[in-house]
């Protein structure tokens, strides 16, 4: 389908985190190997601290409306509507598209599908495609790989981290990419107003039975300069407090829209979670867009969350 097609549009998904971005540019720089035409497209554009990317220039938030294109390559997306604007906008008949993904609850979409939910990053499902295609690992295609190892595990540091990604991440820093580099951008370094974004979201916070969110309105984040695209790590930051059996932090967006992020750690599961609010992702992080206003969204996912603690702790206690 690679080899045919003449214009290639590739996306990602809204809200893009760092395997987003590594994957989306390690994409476009695999397809400049095979000298193809290709878009990058996140509706909500790059992230200022993942610049170094190579390519990262070249992610646009609007595809060329002009274009025809004749290939899709969805990177790191569960789900159709995680492509956005930049899919759903597309004229009929659309594209034939490449689902490369590695979330559980993918909805395989694709009229190929390569979804691998054991794999820990988009990334690394792109680094078996590429050894398969006999693509050559130049430093710049590594550092789009690794800085999606690096992101979607934290630092190697998530369940499902296996021998074969510390293999994966060895044989990226072999061929040039820098793990100091990727891990002070993609995990440490943080734009002022994404502090101050989680000094409101912990000023919000609650704490029931179980549960530990909050949530940020957009007039909250219009202040700051935000549009709720991300929620930045603030989930993770929830979910790692010991109380807490599920995480989550719900981002009022400026079209009234709900994001909602879940994390919790095992023996808990927020896949199904997700999933039945109309999202998806991993058992131990996930996520799903409500419609507004954010006090009835807020309202259902508090009540679902600690059904499903509810439910989820039962199962542990009497197995």
């Amino acid at each position: 389908m690679i080899a045919s097609a003449e214009r290639i549009l590739v996306v990602t998904h809204i809200g893009p985190d760092g395997d987003a971005l590594g994957s989306l540019t390690a994409v476009g720089t695999a397809l400049s190997q095979f000298g193809k035409n290709y878009s990058l497209v996140c509706d909500d554009g790059g992230l200022s601290r993942f610049r170094y990317l190579p390519l990262a220039d070249q992610i646009q938030k609007q595809r060329d409306g002009n274009t025809k294109y004749d290939l899709l390559i969805a990177v790191d997306c569960g789900d159709e509507m995680r492509m956005g604007q930049a899919y759903a906008t597309l004229p009929d008949p659309k594209p034939p598209i490449i689902n490369i993904d590695h979330h559980i609850t993918n909805t395989m979409f694709g009229d190929v599908n390569l979804v691998n939910p054991d794999a820990t990053s988009a990334a690394e499902v792109l680094f078996g495609l590429f050894a398969e295609m006999g693509l050559a690992l130049t430093d710049d295609l590594a550092l789009s790989l690794l800085t999606g190892l690096v992101t979607d595990t934290l630092g190697f540091r998530t369940v499902g981290v296996t021998p074969t990604t510390m293999k994966i991440a060895s044989k990226l820093m072999d061929a040039g990419a820098d793990l100091s580099l990727v891990t002070m951008h993609g995990l440490n370094l943080k734009p002022l107003s994404t502090v101050r974004m989680w000094q409101i979201g912990l000023n919000n916070m609650r704490n029931e039975n179980g549960l530990i969110w909050t949530t940020i309105g957009k007039e909250e984040l219009a202040v700051l300069g935000l549009n709720g695209a991300s929620n930045a790590g603030l989930v993770n930051l929830l979910a790692d407090i010991d109380e807490a059996a599920i995480g989550a932090v719900l981002m009022e967006t400026n079209e009234g829209t709900v994001r909602v992020g879940f994390r919790c750690r095992p023996p808990y599961n927020v896949a199904e979670l997700a999933m039945n609010l109309g999202g998806g992702g991993h058992p131990l992080a996930a996520g799903c867009t409500l419609d507004g206003p954010l006090d009835k969204a807020e309202s259902l996912v508090v009540d679902m969350c600690k059904d499903a603690i509810r439910q989820q702790s039962r199962t542990v206690e009497y197995g």
